[in-house]
C-alpha cells in the first residue's frame, strides 16, 4: 500500500491573534510544523498546539524561521551563517522543551517561508541550518523540497532528508515554487488541489504553471494552515487519497516523551 504523510504549518498565531484552525487541521494531518516564535507563535500557543498534536498522535516538527514577526517570516533577512546557526539552535531548544512538557518529542525540522526558499537554493544558509539541527539532535529529519541544497546538506551531515510536495502552491517548470507575489501562486479549490495531490502521490508528477509535468518525488505533502479553506482542502485530500488506497501516516512516527524519574533510595 502507498503511504504518504500530510503536514501543515500550525501554531502560527501570536498573543491575541490567531491564524487558521489548528484544532480542526490536527484532526486531518499526520505531522505538524510548529512555529517556534520567530515568525509566529508564542510560549502559550506553542504549548497548546503541541499538546493538541500529542493528544492526537500527530508527529511534531520545528518550523524554524528568520527573526521576522512583522513580515511573518516571508521577507529575506540578511544574516550571517553563525547568526542563523544560533537562531535555529534557539528555536529548536524552545520547541524541544515545549514538546517534552507536553509529553511528546520533536522528530523533524522544516524551515518556514523565506528561510525555506533561501536555504533550498543557497548552500551556505542550508549548511548553517543543518549544522544547527545536527548539533541539537542528529536524529532529527529535515523536511524540504526534493533535490534542494537543504536536503543535500542534510545528507552530507548524516541527517535523514525527506522531500515534500505542496498541495496548495503552484510550481514553476523547474520544480521550484511560484513566488507568492504572483497571481495564482496559492491554490484554493479543494477538489482541484485534492486531484493534484493524488497525481503527485500516485504518478510522481505535478502540473506546472505552463502546463508541463514536473517530476515530484515526495514522502510528505504540505497543506498550509493559513491558506483559504485550508481545513476543507486537507479533508478533501485525505478523503480522495484514502479512497484510492493511499494510507496517511507520519514519515517520523509519533514518539511520546517519558519524563525522567529521579532515583529514590
Amino acid at each position: 500500500m502507498t503511504t504518504i504523510d500530510l503536514n501543515s504549518d500550525l501554531g502560527e498565531g501570536f498573543g491575541a491573534w490567531s491564524m487558521g484552525d489548528d484544532q480542526a487541521m490536527l484532526d486531518v494531518v499526520s505531522s505538524a510544523n510548529i512555529a517556534c516564535g520567530f515568525h509566529a507563535g508564542d510560549p502559550v500557543i506553542m504549548l497548546d498546539t503541541v499538546r493538541a498534536a500529542a493528544a492526537r498522535g500527530v508527529s511534531v516538527g520545528a518550523h524554524v524561521s528568520y527573526r521576522d514577526l512583522v513580515g511573518f517570516g516571508r521577507r529575506a533577512v540578511q544574516v550571517t551563517p553563525d547568526e542563523l546557526y544560533a537562531d535555529v539552535v534557539h528555536q529548536l531548544g524552545a520547541l524541544v522543551a515545549t514538546a517534552r512538557a507536553a509529553g511528546t518529542t520533536v522528530t523533524y525540522v522544516k524551515p518556514h517561508g523565506a528561510l525555506y526558499n533561501t536555504a533550498c537554493a543557497d548552500p551556505v544558509q542550508a549548511s548553517a541550518v543543518v549544522r544547527a539541527v545536527a548539533d541539537v539532535d542528529p536524529s532529527l529529519a529535515v523536511l524540504a523540497l526534493p533535490d534542494s541544497e537543504l536536503l543535500r546538506a542534510a545528507t552530507t551531515h548524516g541527517l535523514r532528508a525527506v522531500g515534500e510536495a505542496f498541495a496548495d502552491r503552484a510550481y514553476e517548470p523547474d520544480g521550484s515554487l511560484v513566488s507568492r507575489s504572483r497571481p495564482g501562486a496559492v491554490l484554493d479549490d479543494a477538489d482541484e488541489v485534492a486531484e493534484r495531490v493524488l497525481r503527485i502521490v500516485t504518478e510522481g508528477v505535478a502540473t506546472a504553471v505552463d502546463g508541463s509535468d514536473v517530476p515530484v518525488h515526495a514522502d510528505s505533502v504540505c497543506v498550509h494552515g493559513d491558506s483559504p479553506g485550508a481545513v476543507a482542502m486537507a479533508r478533501a485530500i485525505r478523503e480522495l487519497l484514502t479512497t484510492h488506497g493511499v494510507a496517511i501516516a507520519p514519515f517520523t512516527p509519533f514518539t511520546p516523551f517519558t519524563p525522567f524519574t529521579p532515583f529514590t533510595p
